[in-house]
């Protein structure tokens, strides 16, 4: 099947019934007019953790699909992006632009968990929605009643933390085990999620090391972890630390089993830069089929999504990242096709509890679907393991 026809056939499954519904009603919302809806993001355009931009792109590139298609309802839908450098402070002032200059709705796939967490009290303040934000931290769930108007996305780091435990005890039940982890609620929410599947075998955690976001380089945590006997090492991190530590370990000969999150799983932008040969054998869990990964190459979500990157996001990197900003950007598209005639701030976030949606690029199996006692829309994770090439389905 042509490129063309996977366009043609992904716009008919995603955007179904979008130009038939009748336009809505003039709306007080700030952000919204009869013929655009103005949504914002604050991301990590420059700095350490610019690598996340990805995400971003890709979604700004699929609203630019919609909004060829005719837009949702009438209305095309105007993304305003902000550079908030991965700075907590930096992103509480581009919020506040964003809200009171920009005139944004709601704010989208806000990156990163400090960033959001100190953004959120003056969105909620104001009742602005900040949705689908790009950190599985499980604070988006635990503090949900406080916050209403913050919802996460992806899988919590806690439910990732105990995904990896469980296959820790299964295969490696004696393991001595090394920590290292991003020293922020994201990183400590995975520590916290290893420690609470580990139960009585947390004790074998033998070695914790923390790093900063800003950290020049992580070489000394990783000799320090190695100098501890241990023979697994599960690793939390920005894509930058992630090949740090592959790299150094790899150097000074550590041959651990090793864990590294879903968020820097990329083959293109992590493991290509590191080695694919020294990277063989890395395990992590995953929600999102790879784009690199040759087991999906026949596939009809990612042959349709490869075809929309080819024609709306010329040059990126079709990677996990990459894939991430498609599906959130597809879950706020079916967010407004619910909303109908009112986009209200309340009625948005109110659909966002009514979510029942099959994303292309959602591994097998998984599905978001959500209500008012569950409404976190990607529960589910899935192991995999890095073969020196591709990613592979450890199990079902």
């Amino acid at each position: 099947m042509q490129k063309r026809q996977f366009i043609t056939m992904l716009s008919g499954a995603m955007l179904a019934g979008f130009s038939g519904l009748s336009r809505a009603q003039r709306s007080s919302t700030p952000g919204v007019t009869e013929h655009e809806i103005r949504i914002g993001q604050t991301l990590p355009l420059s700095g350490p953790a610019a690598s996340y931009a990805t995400n971003g792109k890709a979604m700004a590139a699929w609203f630019d699909f919609v909004n060829a298609g005719g837009g949702v309802n009438g209305r095309k839908i105007k993304l305003v992006q902000l550079d908030d450098g991965y700075s907590p402070p930096k992103a509480v002032e581009q919020s506040r632009r964003l809200v009171e200059r920009e005139q944004v709705a709601f704010l989208a796939l806000p990156i990163g968990t400090p960033t959001a967490v100190a953004a959120r009290g003056y969105l909620n303040g104001l009742k602005v929605p900040q949705l689908f934000i790009g950190s599985g931290a499980a604070t988006w769930v635990d503090d949900a009643a406080k916050f209403p108007w913050s919802l996460g996305w992806q899988p919590l780091f806690t439910d990732e933390g105990r995904t990896l435990a469980k296959h820790i005890l299964q295969t490696r039940p004696n393991a001595k085990i090394a920590v290292l982890y991003q020293n922020d609620d994201a990183g400590k929410d995975l520590l916290r999620g290893l420690k609470n599947g580990l139960g009585a075998a947390a004790k074998q955690i033998v070695r914790e090391e923390s790093h900063e976001v800003t950290d020049p380089t992580v070489d000394s945590q990783v000799v320090s972890m190695q100098a501890s006997g241990a023979d697994v090492l599960v690793m939390w991190g920005s894509p930058k630390a992630t090949i740090q530590s592959l790299r150094k370990t790899h150097d000074i000969g550590w041959k651990p089993t090793i864990y590294i999150n879903q968020n820097s799983s990329s083959v293109p932008r992590v493991l290509t830069p590191v080695g694919l040969d020294k990277a063989k054998g890395v395990i992590s869990a995953a929600f999102l089929k790879d784009p690199a990964d040759p087991t999906w190459k026949e596939d009809p979500g990612l042959q349709a999504w490869t075809a929309f990157m080819d024609k709306y996001n010329k040059g990126a990197d079709k990677d996990y990242n990459a894939a991430y900003g498609t599906c959130v950007a597809q879950t706020v598209v079916q967010v407004l096709k619910q909303c109908g005639d009112d986009l209200s701030r309340e009625n948005i976030v109110r659909q966002t509890r009514r979510l029942d949606l099959e994303l292309p690029m959602l591994l097998p199996g998984l599905r978001i679907k959500t209500s008012d006692a569950k409404p976190h829309p990607v529960t589910n994770l899935r192991l995999q393991q890095f073969d020196g090439t591709s990613w592979k389905l450890m199990s079902a």
